[in-house]
């Protein structure tokens, strides 16, 4: 029975694993002797045939990267630019596939388009990379869970936790730019998308400096609070804020004086 069972599993998966290794072998070599050409007889046709065999490699790492808003067309371009590369900087003495070297280098070219021209604000180089990895991981485990993902399992995913992932997600919105100028939306042709942005509000600072100001008040008296609300408030002279509070003027002046400077000094230690 044992001998049946070998006796099947040569038949049906060796010929076919053996003629597969094969060709592979036999592509390999022949990927070698193009190499061998271009570089030591600087033969442009072996150059040529190279980029026709791995120009679908190229292709498909490209997928790999797209997004919205950026076109297939570009990312191919920028793919070929990096197989190209691949081509002139391996070294055919080396015992490795080619292919093993063109995938980091293709890779590295699409990545490097991504960090220095598709992004229209600065952001990190390892946070670009991990919104582009977030957005494709996110697309894929989508159509694989039936539903979106949720920023812990894109995190077990992608070796990032939830907070990274949402941190990526945010910088994400930073790839394109949008004009102020452009309607809000397809139907709107009068309002722009400036008009739904509110405009600088002083209030807020003469909010908070009043509530420095009644801060650093609990530090005098009650007359010396008194003397100070009828000056700056009430907008009194010193002679009148004197008959109020039963001083002479010179006195209101002196306490003025010295309850700025202590207002000064505690804001100052604050």
């Amino acid at each position: 029975m044992r001998y049946i069972e070998n006796r099947a599993e040569q038949q049906t998966s060796g010929p076919a694993a053996y003629s597969g290794s094969s060709d592979r072998l036999v592509r390999a070599q022949e990927d070698r002797r193009l190499l061998e050409r271009y570089h030591h007889d600087a033969d442009p046709g072996a150059r040529e045939a190279l980029v026709e065999r791995f120009l679908p490699l190229a292709r498909q790492l490209a997928r790999r990267y797209q997004r919205a808003g950026e076109p297939l067309d570009d990312l191919i371009q920028v793919a070929s630019l990096g197989l190209l590369k691949a081509i002139e900087r391996f070294d055919p003495a080396r015992e490795t596939a080619f292919s093993s070297f063109a995938v980091p280098t293709i890779l590295g070219e699409l990545k490097r388009h991504f960090r220095d021209k598709g992004w229209s604000v600065r952001v990190p180089r390892d946070l670009q990379e991990l919104a582009v990895k977030v957005d494709r991981v996110g697309e894929e485990m989508g159509r694989e869970l039936g539903r979106a993902p949720s920023p812990g399992e894109i995190g077990q995913r992608v070796g990032a936790t939830p907070e990274q992932v949402l941190e990526a997600r945010e910088a994400a919105g930073a790839y394109r730019a949008v004009s102020l100028d452009r309607p809000r939306n397809e139907e709107d042709d009068e309002g722009e998308l400036a008009d739904a942005f509110g405009t600088e509000d002083h209030g807020f600072a003469v909010a908070e400096d009043a509530a420095t100001v009644e801060r650093l008040m609990r530090v005098l008296s009650e007359r010396e609070r008194e003397v100070l609300r009828l000056r700056f408030e009430e907008d009194l002279t010193q002679s009148e804020i004197g008959e109020i509070v039963g001083v002479s003027q010179m006195h209101v002046s002196r306490l003025i004086r010295q309850s700025i400077a202590r207002l000064r000094t505690e804001a100052e230690e604050r």
